[in-house]
């Protein structure tokens, strides 16, 4: 697909997204319209077969300069976009969006005053017992937002394909991306809710691949290897380069929709 054609695909997302985090969303429109925690159960259970889509994000620093819920809004915003282009589409199934999933697996973290983990032994039984629980569903699609979920996360779809269970975890991918509120996550949030960055604050952390990182990262915690807490630079994001990502992601996570419902 084209470069235009991204961005169209992700237009709907961003301004949803927008709308959603001012609080000015307005209900009965775009993926606004397709919340399942604005629904009763009579009109759940009136619908056609429904896909559950659950945004998995966070409570975590995300450096000095973005807002705690960075991984959530990310993952709203890709709920969104998934919702927003295939609606209406032959053949697309219902799909409805989850509340999120809004305090994970974060214990990296933890030297940094607002953080909230559960843990990973706690979010992979919370994410098997959501799925389990979604059985009057056709099936979950779990979008990731937050890299520190990956193990239990794995492990909980693991059990839940172990019982038969139909359920699609996504993951996105950035290619030369950095690994924590840097260029990639702030270029994202500009795009998607340029009031909640602060600018004038970003400033650079470390910049090495994470793979070199990782054994002090596990031993220590993300403090003690970036005392600002940002694994990257993020001082030449921009609202563009992020709805290029934005678009880009969207395009990749309907794709892996797709191929999973046929």
């Amino acid at each position: 697909a084209t470069g235009a054609t991204y961005r169209e695909a992700a237009e709907p997302v961003t301004s949803t997204a927008q709308r959603r985090s001012t609080g000015t969303e307005r209900r009965g429109t775009g993926a606004g319209a397709c919340r399942l925690d604005e629904r009763t159960w009579v009109e759940v259970d009136a619908a056609p077969p429904v896909i559950l889509v659950v945004p998995l994000g966070s409570c975590e620093q995300h450096g000095p300069h973005l807002p705690l819920h960075t991984d959530t809004v990310i993952a709203e915003s890709l709920a969104d976009v998934l919702i927003d282009t295939l609606a209406g589409q032959a053949g697309a199934a219902h799909m409805l969006v989850a509340p999120a999933i809004t305090v994970t697996s974060s214990g990296e973290h933890a030297g940094f005053p607002g953080t909230l983990s559960i843990g990973s032994d706690v979010t992979e039984r919370l994410v098997v017992e959501l799925v389990r629980s979604a059985d009057w569903s056709n099936g979950v699609v779990l979008v990731n937002g937050h890299g520190g979920n990956a193990a239990p996360v794995r492990l909980a779809v693991a059990a839940l394909h172990a019982e038969g269970r139909r359920v699609l975890s996504w993951w996105p991918q950035i290619t030369d991306g950095d690994a924590h509120g840097g260029h990639s996550e702030t270029s994202l949030m500009l795009a998607i809710a340029p009031h909640l960055v602060h600018t004038d604050r970003a400033a650079v952390g470390r910049c090495e691949p994470v793979t070199e990182l990782y054994d002090e990262l596990r031993r220590a915690g993300v403090r003690a290897v970036s005392p600002n807490g940002v694994l990257g630079d993020p001082t030449g994001a921009s609202a563009e380069h992020g709805g290029e990502l934005l678009a880009k992601l969207g395009a990749d996570l309907v794709a892996a929709v797709q191929r999973w419902q046929h």
